[in-house]
């Protein structure tokens, strides 16, 4: 990658110019933080993605920072970073280091349950009147579907995790 290359992408993953995605973004709630750590990610995926593991891991490694930083140390988001890293660690061969940032991941991981029942739902738009009506009436019905629809993924992502490192 070139100087000019790192130069004109640092804007973009970061969010300094007000782009389109960055204002639809910030009018959703997110703050920069969220968007750059999602950039961040996006970038180091599509590295890994490419076979060019070095750069995936500096990208994921970035995140990895923004994420302690700036998010909670329960969020969930810090967990994403150090698991991607061990799958690249272990596709290199570098076994303890993958099943220490497995662990880490782990952890994070473990209040994952705990988050999804504690989980602040908020109204959502609706394509049709029936189904805004349905979910006015329904409320808790609604809610309680969605809190086991996330509660299952989450714990897929468990599994997930659990599994990193068995090849």
């Amino acid at each position: 990658m070139s100087f000019t290359e790192t130069n004109t992408s640092a804007p973009r993953i970061w969010g300094f110019k007000a782009d389109a995605e960055m204002r639809v973004a910030r009018e959703a709630g997110w703050s920069r933080a969220d968007l750059a750590w999602e950039r961040l990610m996006e970038r180091a995926l599509a590295a890994a993605g490419r076979d060019r593991p070095r750069n995936a891991m500096r990208l994921f490694r970035l995140a990895d920072l923004l994420a302690r930083v700036v998010f909670p140390a329960t969020d969930l988001r810090r967990a994403a970073t150090p698991a991607n890293l061990a799958r690249l660690q272990f596709r290199a061969g570098a076994l303890a280091e993958a099943e220490k940032l497995q662990a880490r991941a782990l952890r994070i991981w473990a209040g994952a349950a705990e988050q999804v029942e504690q989980m602040q739902i908020a109204p959502r738009s609706r394509s049709s009147l029936f189904h805004l009506r349905m979910e006015a009436l329904h409320r808790d019905t609604f809610h309680a579907n969605l809190k086991t629809r996330v509660g299952r993924i989450a714990a897929e992502t468990g599994e997930t995790l659990r599994s990193l490192t068995s090849g």
